[in-house]
């Protein structure tokens, strides 16, 4: 490769960061950056789900909505469009979202008598008995918790197409005089 072609695209560093936000600048050598990301993202995305109460990071079950429809949406995409958009702005935060997939296809979780805490992470809430109770006698700050997991997962959109295409300018021409290309 020319020193002044930009490096080629990277599909793995992408992967990477969409898993964890950061990851895949730290596998192309962007340490600084890749931590910053993970730093600044999963901070925003758990402080967002702890002003919330740990409630509004989840896709509905028959507990919630769908008990008095009793319909389900066979799949969670179907679930996100009709009851509960905020979670694909959260989906793209990465692993950190998926626990609400492993709620909604309950699947096996820690016993809730020793982890309670774990047992109900990410499971939908129920509405009329755990949320509104919590919102009536709070502020707005569980609504600004739920912005903030909304944009950390919309932020690591960007951090994903970083790591996938690092550099959109070909490197600057080595001075003269000099036989290495400075660093970009």
């Amino acid at each position: 490769m020319h020193p002044n072609e930009p490096p080629p695209t990277s599909v793995l560093a992408g992967i990477l960061s969409y898993l964890v936000p950061g990851l895949g600048q730290i596998l192309q050598g962007r340490v600084g950056k890749g931590l910053l990301f993970f730093v600044c993202l999963v901070s925003l995305f758990h402080v967002g789900q702890a002003m919330g109460n740990w409630q509004n990071v989840y896709l509905p079950s028959v507990d919630s909505r769908f008990a008095r429809d009793q319909v389900r949406p066979a799949n969670p995409l179907a679930s996100i469009i009709h009851y509960r958009w905020h979670y694909a702005g959260q989906f793209w935060v990465g692993v950190a979202a998926w626990p609400a997939l492993w709620q909604f296809y309950e699947m096996p979780v820690p016993d809730a008598q020793r982890h309670p805490f774990w047992n109900r992470y990410q499971r939908a809430p129920d509405e009329e008995n755990e949320v509104n109770p919590f919102l009536v006698d709070s502020d707005k700050t569980p609504d600004l918790g739920l912005i903030y997991t909304v944009i950390a997962g919309v932020l690591n959109i960007l951090v994903i197409y970083d790591a996938y295409a690092p550099r959109h300018f070909p490197r600057p021409a080595p001075r003269p005089g000099t036989s290495r290309p400075l660093r970009a």
